[in-house]
This record gives structure tokens, sequence and C-alpha cells, in this order.
């Protein structure tokens, strides 16, 4: 009976073994009168704690509490740690004596400074359009370009980098083009055409080598009479190409760096122009010729310009459309428009059925001038084949133009020419 009990004792308090040396049966009675033997302590606090372990191992009972913390052990605990903290800010300290220094930078986004563009030095005004450009090129001859005007030729190629162009009617009320080119090279050029003779003579009166695909015969015959600089395709066909994209005749192009070479070969290195005295832009604060029409012959080839304030400029369109240039795809836009009232009547019979053109284009006319959105009615003058075209004011004094692209236009009279 009692080793059954003790059995079932030990299943109960498995632990029991371990605490007491010599294992022996205790009564409840027993168990209580012990546990009330062990309870010492007078703050009811630790009473209340300690009699609800009554249950507990009696090793783990009577183990020393921690917490809270003596007097004593506070202050033997503050000790290290204020030495573990000493220590470690001086190993810290040496051990820094000994690393290389690292700045920190903090990054802070700024707006990038705009570059700024160097502004060409040792420069001068150019001859033929009063810009600035390094001497080598105010040095270079100034080249003409006959080129096509038909629907079949348009848009042109090379057109907004000329820094003049001529504009009057050939035959069949068609017109074409001349284009002076000195300060661009532009490496497209055409499509390239016939000449005739007033071309001729207004080419004359600037020095210029002049690109062309033949021409009337009455042109072709004043060529070598007249001195005129000849760089005809049919001469000098390796300098010229013909393009796969448009049909014959509509497709001989070049490039201004073949002329040039072709020129040099020549011996033609520079022109003889004074050029046309410059003045500095001043668009006018309540301008009275903001939209120009010059009626040329049929509405293909009648011009419009529109003044644009903000370039000080006049956008061209033709045929009721924006002209463009192929190379830029831009919109051809010069400084200075001037309508030239110039004689005009029917010549001979051409070929094609039409009737040439015949411009008397030595003397003097009305001359109508669009520039800083203001017009200026003047004159043309040119004295002879080999003189320059000059434009004088009203009381004969020099008309002074806008430095860039000047475009002229030859008009059969001042009908021709409306405003507003």
């Amino acid at each position: 009976m009692h080793d059954d009990i003790r059995h079932e004792t030990s299943k109960i308090l498995p632990n029991q073994t371990q605490i007491e040396s010599t294992p022996k049966f205790k009564t409840p009675e027993e168990i209580a009168a012990h546990d009330s033997v062990d309870i010492s302590p007078s703050d009811e606090t630790e009473r209340n704690q300690i009699t609800v372990q009554h249950h507990l191992p009696h090793k783990l009972k009577n183990k020393k509490k921690f917490w809270p913390p003596t007097k004593k052990q506070l202050i033997i605990g503050f000790s290290v740690l204020f030495v573990l903290i000493l220590g470690g800010g001086l190993l810290s300290y040496f051990s820094s004596l000994n690393k290389p220094t690292v700045a920190v930078v903090v990054a802070t986004k700024t707006k990038p400074k705009p570059k700024k563009v160097a502004p060409l030095t040792n420069t001068v005004p150019s001859t033929l359009t009063g810009l600035p450009v390094a001497p080598s090129v105010n040095n270079r001859p100034i080249t003409a370009v006959m080129i096509e005007n038909t629907p079949q030729a348009r848009p042109q190629a090379g057109l907004s980098q000329a820094g003049v162009v001529f504009e009057a009617l050939t035959e069949g009320g068609i017109s074409r083009f001349m284009a002076l080119f000195q300060n661009q090279l532009p490496s497209y050029i055409g499509p390239i055409r016939s000449v005739r003779p007033y071309y001729l003579e207004w080419d004359l009166g600037f020095d210029a080598p002049l690109a062309h695909v033949g021409g009337s015969p009455l042109a072709l015959s004043e060529i070598q009479p007249w001195g005129v600089k000849n760089l005809d395709y049919l001469l000098y066909p390796s300098y010229y190409r013909r393009i796969s994209s448009r049909p014959p005749p509509h497709n001989v192009y070049t490039s201004l760096q073949n002329l040039i070479n072709l020129e040099a070969t020549k011996g033609w290195t520079s022109s003889n122009f004074k050029g046309w005295p410059r003045k500095a832009d001043s668009p006018a604060k309540n301008p009275n010729a903001t939209n120009i029409n010059f009626q040329l012959s049929y509405s293909t080839y009648n011009v419009n310009y529109n003044y644009d304030s903000s370039t000080n400029s006049y956008l061209r369109s033709e045929g009721g459309a924006p002209q463009i240039d192929a190379n830029t795809n831009t919109q051809l836009s010069p400084k200075v428009v001037i309508g030239m009232v110039v004689p005009w009547s029917r010549g001979p019979l051409d070929t094609s059925g039409a009737y040439y053109s015949v411009y008397q284009v030595i003397g003097s006319g009305e001359a109508y001038v669009f520039q800083d959105g203001t017009l200026t009615i003047g004159q043309w003058n040119k004295a002879s084949a080999q003189a320059p075209l000059t434009f004088t004011q009203a009381n004969g004094q020099p008309l002074a133009l806008n430095a860039g692209q000047t475009w002229i236009t030859a008009l059969a009279s001042n009908n021709e020419v409306t405003y507003n």
C-alpha cells in the first residue's frame, strides 16, 4: 500500500527525487507545514508572491531574487557599465587615428547652366548678305544657280540657303529663280534649268559664275561676248548629277562645293562685288505692310508674303501653299522683299510653243522695298550689264537693307503688287 502511494507520488512530482537526497513520502499536511515555515518575508508583496509557489521545487523556492536589485547591485552594475562605455570610447578614438578621413558630400539638385556659344571672332560683314562671316567665307566667289519653279520642281533644294534670289517669268507665265550663294554651302541644289538673257545681266552685276543647263538661243549667244563665267551642265556634266526620283528635265542637281571646285579649275576664286548698304533690324511698332501679294501671271505662280514679327522676316507662299526648302523642310522666309517694276514684253516664240519674256533690266524703275513690316517706295538702278544693281530712296540716297536674305521679283507694272 505504501509502495503504491509512493509510486503514484513520483508520477505527480517527477523532480522530487532530485530535490531530496532520501526519498520520503509526505502527507499534504506535512507539505503545508513545511511551506509555512519557509515563508519569512515581512513585506506583504513578497509574501503574496511566495505563497503562490508552494508547488515549485524546493531549490527554486530558496533561490535568491535579483529584481528589484539591491543598492549594492546597482552600484556594481553602473560601475561596470561606465567602464565598458569609457573603454569602448577610448578604443574607437585611438582606432580612428589610423584611418583616413573620408569627406561626406551631400548631393544637391542644381539646374544645369546653359552652355554659352562662343561668338564668332574676327568676322566681317558678308558682302552678299551683310551677315557676319569669317573673312575666308567672304573671299569665296559668289555663285549663281538657275533653279526651276514649275509644280514638278517643288519643293526646290537650297533656296533658303541663298543670300539673294531673283524671280522673273520665262515663258508661258512660268517663273524661274536665279539664286546667289556665298555664305552657306548646301550639298543639294536644284532642280537646275536653263538661263535667259536678263538673268545673265543680273548675274554680271555680282561677278558670279553661273550654273545652268543650257539656255535660250539668245542667252547662249551672249554668254561669251558678255564675259559670263559659264558653269553650263552641258559643258561640265561631271560636276552635276541627275537624281532618279524625278523625271527629266526636273532632275539635275549639284552641290555648292562641286561648283566651287569647278570654279577653282578656271581660276575664279573670288567675286568683284561691292555689296548693298546695310542697317540694323528695326521692326516697326505699328507695321503697315504685313501681307504682300505679287500677281505675276496666274494662280500657280502668284506669290504671297506674310510678315513674321518674331523673326522680322516674311514667310513666302506660292500657288496658295507655303513654299518649302527640301533641304531644311522649312518655309522660305527672306528678311527683305523687293518688287522691281521692270518693263516687260513678249519676245520671240520658243520651240515649246510659248513666247519668251523680254525684260529691260538696264536702266531704272520703281522699287517696292518691304522690311521691318513696312514699305519704302524707292528706285532700282543698273547702268549696264556689268554694273551692279542698286536701290535708292525717293531722294536719291542709298536705301539701306536689313542683313539676311533678299528676295527680288521682277514685276511688269505696279498693278502687280498689293499689300496691307
